[in-house]
């Protein structure tokens, strides 16, 4: 067996249609597009959401909101998050293998919701403000990230 031999099921393929063949194919003289009108004339086409003159339904509704395309995307973690860990020194590479966040985006940005008791190295790309004084307050060193 090779392509050459493979067809469709019989009685599963038609003959098309041979308009404008003549009055005894039954389908000649307007070749079953009826008389006049939009669709009978040649190049006969209507752009998609075309609603035959009334206002479409794309153009009825407001537009809304706004979409920055230079919006930055940050990966957060929370302190409480950061104190479970246990470890001695946190980095954006630590939490990613540790499953902590998914994905990086555009950077870490850490959070000051819990409380840290242990001397902690956190290196981020970004900290919040609440998040930067209880780092400072329980001596924990933290460094930012230079993003590219």
């Amino acid at each position: 067996m090779d392509l050459s031999s493979l067809h469709p099921a019989r009685g599963q393929k038609h003959p098309p249609k041979r308009l404008g063949r003549g009055m005894g194919t039954g389908h000649g003289k307007t070749s079953g597009k009826g008389h006049k009108g939009q669709r009978s004339r040649s190049g006969a086409r209507r752009k998609r959401g075309f609603e035959g003159g009334q206002m479409p339904l794309q153009r009825r509704l407001p537009k809304r909101g706004f979409r920055n395309i230079f919006r930055k995307r940050y990966a957060v973690i929370n302190l409480e998050q950061i104190a479970l860990l246990g470890e001695k020194s946190v980095t954006p590479d630590l939490l990613l293998e540790k499953g902590v966040i998914r994905r990086l985006f555009d950077g870490l940005k850490v959070l000051g919701d819990g409380e840290i008791t242990t001397p902690i190295t956190v290196s981020a790309h970004r900290f919040s403000k609440s998040a930067a004084e209880k780092i400072t307050v329980s001596s924990v060193k933290l460094s930012v990230y230079r993003l590219n």
